[in-house]
């Protein structure tokens, strides 16, 4: 019996090759890992140039990454709002809705009005060209209340 060439067949021999030669495919995702000593709750903020959108949360055990963003960055900037188990916060002033249970919330007016929570996230800069990032949160970074 004679094989077919198909796309199928050939991404199955190019994951092959791959892991033969142990070559990992290039990853492009928003990630974030936890380097505290803490579990910690994490936020995330960005917009596609037309809507803002705010998400979360992430728990992460200490020494924990997670993907955020899956695939090739759209935006320059992300904005990240985290929280251990014990008060301490990564913060800024790029106010965003957030609530205290999972959302996914579209625009950054009117929080209150809407029956959001108001927060303070900081900016991440991940340059016009990155394809992936990753956000390393330390226990020196975070003010303590």
């Amino acid at each position: 019996m004679r094989r077919r060439f198909t796309p199928a067949v050939a991404l199955g021999a190019f994951a092959g090759l791959v892991a033969a030669l142990g070559v990992a495919p290039a990853l492009a995702d928003f990630r974030l890992c936890n380097a505290t000593a803490n579990r910690v709750s994490v936020s995330l903020a960005y917009t596609d140039g037309a809507t803002w959108v705010s998400e979360g949360w992430w728990n992460l055990k200490p020494g924990a990454c997670e993907t955020l963003v899956r695939g090739a960055l759209a935006a320059e900037y992300y904005y990240l709002y985290a929280q251990d188990e014990r008060g301490a916060e990564w913060k800024g002033k790029a106010f965003m809705c957030t609530r205290d249970r999972e959302f996914r919330i579209l625009g950054r007016e009117d929080c209150y009005v809407r029956g959001f929570d108001r927060t303070g996230f900081f900016e991440v800069d991940t340059g016009k060209e990155a394809k992936n990032w990753t956000v390393q949160l330390t226990d020196a970074a975070a003010a303590r209340p």
